[in-house]
């Protein structure tokens, strides 16, 4: 899992270094490896991330949703072989196309917005943990993409409404934390509502956190997790942003979350893999490159075109051949026609402001910013590239238009589909 183009973008010797940490920060949160890391069966007991827990009387069950089910699925049937009595897999389109495990469902869904295929899906899963009972174990892996993927409308909504209320959403430049609160009150599977229709069977949640500070109530929007939040902050939410209106959620139809104790007493979680991994990574990564190497921000928010300012302003202060490192997820209001992801937005705006001897580089870790790009590079070289092709960098921001400039431009990322998610992560480096 790496960067694919790294070869054609390695042009300097500041680009290398950046292109050689981004990769060291995928191959640290590769799923299969961190769930061969983190689960070990021992005998009667099964070792999950630092926690021991009894293998059941009964049947042990998997229920993994978001963008690393499958590759967690696959790694979780080869080191429990045939004690997975069963289970549901929903990831996203392709990454179940090759499904590996015979005990397992593999439903394909769609994402970022949600569709009929996804509330087919989350029905099976539901069926599937109304089944269990108190012998059994669900074993839950719980990744980012899952709040789109567990679309499960309470009576009254629709999945065409709530994707109506998300694009509205996404184009007000609400965080995550906000749009998540919203959609924990639109689903019977999220916000615990999965923890609910297993009870009481026992759950063990293998949790990849794609939100910055890893607050396992909003992976996924929660769906094992005991939700903090009221429809009185989801209806909050939509006030904010000026859409109780017209959001296609009608206030009156949001449903609380379960809040009863027994529906979570026989819950646990363990985190498994953060961008703080990823961080760490790219930290030691660049010591053994020869530069200084400092996490400026773990959790970074705000508008793409604020937190570009903010990246390189810090990286003005950083003495030479050093890297400044950032985790978290940015926000873009989307007021142009054009297309892009906030990750490519940050770094068309970083491009503005960098100077001879910098370089900010910007990467999603599932390696889909919005679209195929996975994030992009700001440097003298694609400032030059652009200025060549007449390209105005200003217009192309003021339009919305990232992923534009930088098909023309060159100086994108291109992974794939990586199987992982920990949200974004920025490296600004200085000669």
């Amino acid at each position: 899992m790496t960067i694919r183009n790294a070869a054609e973008l390695a042009t300097t010797p500041l680009r290398a270094h950046a292109l050689a940490l981004a990769n060291a920060a995928l191959e640290a949160i590769d799923t299969r490896a961190a769930v061969r890391r983190a689960v070990r069966p021992q005998g009667g007991s099964l070792h999950l991330a630092g926690q021991v827990h009894a293998l059941p009387r009964g049947r042990l069950l998997l229920v993994a949703v978001g963008k690393c089910a499958a590759a967690a699925a696959d790694a979780l049937g080869e080191i429990l072989g045939g004690r997975l009595a069963g289970g549901i897999v929903l990831d996203v389109g392709e990454a179940v196309a090759a499904g590996r495990v015979p005990a397992l469902t593999y439903c394909a869904g769609t994402h970022p917005m949600p569709s009929a295929a996804n509330v087919a899906a989350t029905r099976e899963i539901v069926a599937l943990l109304q089944e269990a009972g108190g012998d059994d174990l669900v074993l839950a892996a719980v990744s980012g993409g899952g709040s789109t993927l567990l679309c499960l409308p309470a009576e009254g909504l629709t999945w065409e409404g709530e994707a109506a209320a998300l694009r509205a959403l996404y184009r007000t430049g609400a965080t995550i934390q906000e749009i998540n609160t919203v959609r924990k009150h639109t689903s019977l599977a999220r916000g615990g509502w999965l923890a609910r229709h297993a009870f009481p069977a026992p759950v063990v949640s293998l949790v990849f956190s794609d939100v910055p500070g890893a607050d396992l109530e909003f992976v996924a929007s929660g769906p094992t997790a005991r939700d903090t939040t009221t429809v009185a902050d989801a209806r909050a939410v939509l006030a904010h942003h000026g859409l109780l209106g017209w959001s296609g959620i009608a206030p009156e139809l949001l449903r609380e979350t379960p809040k009863e104790d027994r529906y979570f007493a026989g819950v646990q979680h363990a985190l498994v893999v953060s961008n703080g991994i990823a961080l760490e990574a790219m930290v030691e990564r660049a010591r053994q490159g020869g530069l200084a190497a400092r996490i400026a921000d773990s959790a970074f928010a705000g508008e793409a075109r604020q937190v570009a300012a903010r990246v390189v302003r810090e990286l003005r202060t950083a003495a030479p051949g050093s890297a400044v490192l950032f985790g978290g997820e940015s926000t873009v209001t989307v007021r142009g026609p054009g297309s892009g992801g906030r990750n490519c937005e940050l770094a068309l705006a970083a491009l503005r402001l960098v100077r001879e001897g910098e370089c900010v580089l910007t990467l999603a870790t599932d390696g889909r910013d919005n679209g195929d790009l996975a994030g992009a590079i700001a440097d003298e070289a694609v400032r030059a590239a652009a200025e060549r092709l007449g390209l105005d960098s200003g217009a192309f921001l003021e339009a919305n238009d990232s992923h534009g400039f930088y098909r023309r431009a060159g100086g994108y990322l291109a992974t794939g589909a990586t199987g992982a998610n920990v949200a974004d992560v920025i490296v600004a480096l200085r000669a």
